[in-house]
């Protein structure tokens, strides 16, 4: 690529009457960068259920950002490198909203040879013509010619982490609110989320283990225990059989891990007096990657070790109900191995290729199937292209279902710890949702994980 250069013009070369014009459209990411890099949060800026009942009725530009446009005319090409500004007059004639094109127009009006300072009529103009900023900016020009390459800056990433964890909340609202038991929750995290998901209104806490020990520990880390229900058993095992006698009877509508492994937790309830429903127990985990342009889905990274084709049927069934109710009405899903080939020296392939078979037999519903595909191919779209591939799927997936749990696991992880992702779980196919958690579980990941079994166990 040949460098770019940047150039500026001296007093001298100017003249009265000579115009330089810029053009920019505001985006929502400007907005936000612009709050960021001067702290100025008002909230007509920056909150769009406030500047919806504001007199403009949506989110508008900050003022000076059509200001910093002027400053970068100036600055980087008319005069250009070495101008240094004396003053600048500004007059907001009308708010810049998202998807406005503005023109920035800069007109040499007056000079003034015994300084070389020089006058600049600015004109701010909408793409209807109509005028939003004007001013009068004016300078001390340069004297000697510049010229060089032009710096390269680096991108800048907006992390819109909370608004992206905000979005997956608000699916609770307007359903019901379920009841939720945790099954020996001695630990702060489990006890918080419980806190924090009956505070949102949308759950009603249960806990069930040792009372004694839950309300030491919620002394201990400042956590009000008023909006939960507590039961008072003696161990862990105790918990989880009460916990699933409260889901058997109705009593409770998701079951949510404790303080023991999933293991055990889960023995408990796949046994003949557990919870078995009728499908294969899978979980899912429900990804927001700030650099993918949708959700994405994961299966199964927690429960399945080595599953058979016969299991893969229900864990990508499971899967595909889990995707409805997040929204998609025909989920892309991705049937992952290593290569993108069929081969009898990888399982992963031939069972990728007879899921997409029965998918064509109707054995599999509701979605569009491919497979196998290597994971690089099932989300890039430039990657899919290179690898020519005929694909609805390729580029594009909402549902990613692993080939072991080795695999799912690690490709979840990553997700979550380099990417960014907001994440949340729950196990499908029993007779109600299933929470499981782990100490390294952030309290976001578990309200959001509460949020997602509350969509399940209000479509039961």
């Amino acid at each position: 690529m040949p460098a770019q250069f940047i150039e500026n013009r001296t007093y001298d070369e100017i003249k009265l009457g000579e115009s330089a014009i810029l053009t920019r459209t505001l985006k929502p990411q400007d907005i936000q960068l612009f709050a960021i890099m001067s702290g100025d949060v008002n909230p007509a800026h920056v909150d769009p259920e406030y500047a919806h009942s504001s007199m403009f009725h949506e989110v508008i530009a900050h003022g000076m950002w059509g200001g910093a446009l002027i400053s970068t005319v100036l600055g980087t090409e008319f005069p250009g490198p070495g101008t240094i500004y004396i003053s600048q007059t500004l007059r907001f004639s009308r708010p810049v909203k998202v998807g406005d094109t503005i023109t920035i127009k800069i007109t040499c009006k007056q000079k003034f040879d015994h300084n070389k300072h020089i006058v600049f009529d600015c004109q701010c103009t909408n793409q209807d013509g109509l005028k939003v900023i004007s001013g009068e900016a004016e300078v001390l020009a340069p004297s000697e010619k510049v010229k060089r390459e032009r710096m390269e800056l680096p991108e800048v990433t907006i992390s819109d982490r909370w608004a992206r964890y905000k979005k997956l909340l608000a699916r609770a609202t307007g359903l019901p609110a379920a009841t939720a038991v945790f099954a020996q929750p001695v630990h702060a995290e489990s006890l918080q989320s419980a806190v924090t998901a009956a505070e949102s209104g949308f759950l009603r806490p249960v806990l069930v283990g040792p009372e004694k020990e839950m309300r030491e520990v919620a002394r201990q880390n400042g956590i009000n225990l008023l909006r939960c229900r507590l039961i008072d058993v003696p161990h862990a095992r105790a918990a989880v059989a009460r916990a699933v006698e409260m889901a058997r009877s109705g009593e409770a509508d998701i079951i949510v891990q404790g303080d023991m492994t999933t293991a055990d937790f889960m023995l408990r309830l796949i046994g003949p007096e557990g919870l078995r429903g009728v499908r294969r127990f899978s979980h899912v985990l429900y990804l927001d990657v700030p650099t993918y342009p949708r959700p994405i889905i994961v299966s199964d990274m927690m429960l399945n070790i080595e599953p058979t084709l016969e299991d893969k049927v229900e864990i990508v069934q499971n899967a595909i109900d889990f995707a409805h109710l997040m929204g998609l009405a025909e989920p892309k899903v991705a049937l992952l191995a290593g290569i993108d080939t069929v081969t009898p020296r990888m399982r992963a392939t031939l069972d990728a290729a007879a899921l997409c078979k029965m998918a064509d037999r109707g054995q599999i519903t509701g979605a569009v199937l491919d497979g196998p595909l290597g994971i690089d191919n099932a989300i890039s779209i430039v990657a899919a292209r290179s690898a020519a591939l005929k694909s609805a799927v390729a580029g594009q997936a909402d549902v990613l279902i692993a080939p072991n749990l080795e695999a799912g696991n690690m490709l979840a992880k990553q997700l979550e710890h380099l990417s960014d992702a907001i994440s949340g779980g729950v196990v499908l196919g029993g007779r109600a949702p299933i929470v499981l958690a782990n100490r390294n579980d952030s309290i976001e990941s578990r309200v959001a994980s509460l949020v997602l079994a509350l969509l399940v166990a209000s479509r039961k």
